[in-house]
């Protein structure tokens, strides 16, 4: 692919890789700052417990992150924008456990995923007391790996900040115009990058969907066997009622 070809050819994380996450392309096989050595750490002692939150609650597949909030943001302000997109559940904006400040960010549960699906797509980049907000799905409890910021992962981040990283929705890895390291990738356990299947820069990736067990899907089974069986014995019940109102 040429250099030309690759200027809006993104691809994006499934899984999350403390090395990956820190290099532009996804290909780096070496950590390049401290912050990346110390989410490794994590990432390899398993240090990290994305469920292991009391203050974590709702459904995950319902839930979307709210980040770049102004700090001057509360509940309810935040709970006014983000019905806009559908009926809000739970509300956790995150707050300094000392000083009970806003820390920026926040988590909203909305009734249906439905509703969350939209509150994902359109309330990136909106706007709320005047700072321009980033929305994403629970990566904490639904990205395989994934370490936080505070521990020296995360995604996105400003250049100011000296802990860029990459492979999410704000900013993706870049499609590689160097060669790729496919056998240290491997060693590393590091997902390569999907050569032939890059995205566009303007497409939007979609969160995770719940997988539907095999209860659920014998249950929706029954329902649609149950409801055929129910509309056989209404037209069946109409054809009798039919044929004796003839016979009058």
């Amino acid at each position: 692919m040429s250099g030309s070809s690759n200027i809006n050819s993104v691809f994006y994380a499934d899984f999350y890789h403390p090395i990956q996450a820190g290099s532009i392309d996804g290909t780096d096989i070496l950590p390049h700052d401290n912050a990346v050595y110390r989410a490794l750490l994590c990432s390899s002692a398993g240090l990290y417990d994305p469920f292991g939150d009391p203050k974590v609650i709702g459904d995950p597949y319902l839930t979307v992150f709210v980040g770049r909030l102004s700090h001057l943001t509360t509940e309810d302000t935040l709970r006014k924008a983000m019905s806009k997109y559908g009926k809000v559940k739970n509300l956790r904006l995150v707050r300094h456990i000392v000083t009970g400040a806003s820390c920026g960010y926040a988590f909203v549960e909305y009734e249906t995923e439905r509703e969350m699906r939209r509150a994902y797509e359109d309330s990136q980049h909106s706007m709320i007391d005047d700072s321009e907000i980033i929305v994403d799905y629970n990566r904490q409890q639904l990205m395989p790996g994934w370490i936080p910021r505070r521990l020296g992962g995360g995604l996105s981040g400003k250049k100011e900040s000296g802990q860029l990283r990459f492979g999410g929705r704000e900013k993706p890895f870049r499609a590689p115009i160097r060669p790729i390291p496919l056998d240290d990738l491997k060693r590393l356990h590091i997902p390569p990058p999907p050569e032939g299947r890059y995205m566009s820069r303007f497409q939007v990736p979609s969160p995770p969907r719940r997988k539907r067990s095999y209860v659920d899907r014998e249950e929706r089974s029954h329902k649609c066997h149950k409801h055929a069986k129910y509309s056989h014995q209404h037209e069946k019940r109409r054809s009798i009622s039919w044929d004796h109102s003839s016979a009058d």
